[in-house]
Order: structure tokens, then C-alpha cells, then sequence
């Protein structure tokens, strides 16, 4: 069902459909918006997903709400390449799509290294940000250790002989084995607790985690699900906080939990 347009949301500019190139520091990033006067959500991907990962959530919410989705620098299979893999430059070009595309103000819908980046502009833009949804991400949890750190780096170099088959298709970033997992580890120490719980405590906004099973890409036993737990202190503490849990893994949450993404994004939408 889609959201009515309330004269609070009407000022989030209108649109005809629109793709194309939005540059931003040294690069230009590849942007779909639908355009129309509905609600706009904005779609951060996984750290090297690409924007089509959200078409079954888009198709469930339907042509009432405008979305824009965005392939980070280096992603998919238009966006450019940059000096500047950082997380700060991934919170800098969420304000780039949005500016380029006239929209003031909008729900944020971050996945995995999204959620983070999702949490971060909604905490630093409580009067832009109408609510957030984090998907499997954005949890404050301790995870990185030198030996952690180590076995990223490995994890990386191991694939470096296949992502430069796989980056014509737009599956593969391009980028070196080597900056792919220095953006793994950055995630790694901002999402340590006394880094992360600060950045939720101090969200004043509607936000809903939609919580995975299982494991993820690269983890091993139970590793995802002690992540998970740390998400029980951010609800105790922050009542604008709330979550769901699903029963699919990380991987594939968008492709099969994609009703409940799409539940949550109205759920922050119609609080106020």
C-alpha cells in the first residue's frame, strides 16, 4: 500500500524518472530515480552490491513511493572509479544523490556496510532523515581483531584473481584486493561498540533493524549471530529503535525477506 503525500512530504521535490551520472569529489556515481511525488527513499547498498539488489524491495512498496538507488564509487557497472574509497566519502555521496535529485528530505534504507552508512546520515541529519531501516548491518560489536584483520586481507587476495573477470558484469567492484579490504576493516573499527553506540543512541528519528539468521560471506559458526546480539543494549536504550528478525541469511535477506524490508519502510514512514 502506498504512503499518501502529506503536505510535510511534499516539499521533498517532484521528478520525472531519471538515470544517469551524479559527480560528486573525483568521481560520478550511477543514480536511478523513479521520480513522482510520492515519499523518497533512498537504497545504500552492501559494501560491493550493486543497486539492482533492490528491485524486489522497490516492486513490493510499489510506484507510490519515489526511489532512488545509487552504485558507490567503483560498483555496478557505470560508476567511476576514485582516490577516495573512505566510509566518510560513502556518508558524503548519500548527500550528493540527494542534492542532485532536489531531495530534501527522505527514508534511509541501508544493507549490510549500507545500514552503517544509513545509521551515520540519520544521526547526522535528523531534520532530513523522515525515518531509517538498517537490514543486517549496523551493528556495534567488537568483531575486528589483528587476527580478524589478517584473515580479511588473505580473503581478499585470494579473490583477486577472479574479480577482474566478474567486473565487467558489474558484479565485482573496481577496485584492488588491497582497497577492498581496507573498506572491510574501517567497517570493522567504526562498528566497535564505543564507536557505533554513540552513533544510535543518539538517533531521534524512526528506525527499524530488520535482523538475518545465520551466517554471512566470510564468517564462520555463529560469529553473525554473536553480532546480532549486541542489538538488544541499542533497543534497551534508544526507544526510537525497534527490530524484526527473519528467518533468511544475509546474503540473501533482500531476495527473500524483501515484504518485511518493505513493511519496515512504511513502519518508519508513518511514525512521527
Amino acid at each position: 500500500m502506498a504512503p499518501n503525500t502529506t503536505p510535510s512530504t511534499s516539499a521533498l521535490s517532484t521528478s520525472t524518472p531519471w538515470t544517469g551520472l551524479v559527480p560528486v569529489d573525483d568521481t560520478a556515481l550511477a543514480v536511478t530515480d523513479t521520480g513522482g511525488p510520492g515519499i523518497p527513499v533512498v537504497y545504500l547498498n552492501g559494501q560491493f552490491a550493486t543497486q539492482g539488489y533492490w528491485r524486489h524491495v522497490i516492486t513490493e512498496l510499489g510506484p507510490g513511493w519515489r526511489h532512488l538507488t545509487y552504485d558507490e564509487r567503483a560498483r555496478g557497472r557505470k560508476s567511476k572509479r576514485s582516490a577516495d574509497y573512505s566510509f566518510e566519502a560513502a556518508v558524503r555521496d548519500v548527500d550528493a544523490v540527494l542534492a542532485a535529485r532536489g531531495v530534501h528530505r527522505a527514508v534511509v534504507v541501508g544493507w549490510s556496510y549500507g545500514a552503517l552508512v544509513a545509521a551515520h546520515w540519520a544521526h547526522r541529519n535528523p531534520d532530513r532523515t523522515l525515518g531509517a531501516v538498517l537490514v543486517d548491518g549496523a551493528y556495534p560489536y567488537d568483531w575486528l581483531d589483528a587476527a580478524m584483520e589478517q584473515r580479511i586481507r588473505t580473503l581478499f587476495r585470494r579473490m583477486g584473481w577472479v574479480t577482474p573477470l566478474l567486473r565487467p558484469t558489474g558484479l565485482a567492484p573496481r577496485m584492488t584486493a588491497a582497497q577492498q579490504a581496507d573498506s572491510n576493516i574501517e567497517l570493522g573499527r567504526l562498528s566497535r561498540e564505543r564507536e557505533l553506540g554513540p552513533v544510535l543512541d543518539g538517533i531521534t528519528v524512526p528506525v527499524r533493524f530488520v535482523v538475518a539468521s545465520g551466517s554471512s560471506f566470510g564468517s564462520r559458526g555463529d560469529e553473525q549471530e554473536r553480532i546480532r546480539t549486541s542489538l538488544a543494549t541499542v533497543t534497551a536504550r534508544n526507544p526510537k529503535i525497534t527490530s524484526t528478525k527473519v528467518a533468511s541469511n544475509h546474503g540473501a535477506i533482500l531476495k527473500k525477506d524483501f515484504p518485511t524490508i518493505a513493511a519496515a519502510v512504511r513502519k518508519v514512514a508513518a511514525l512521527p
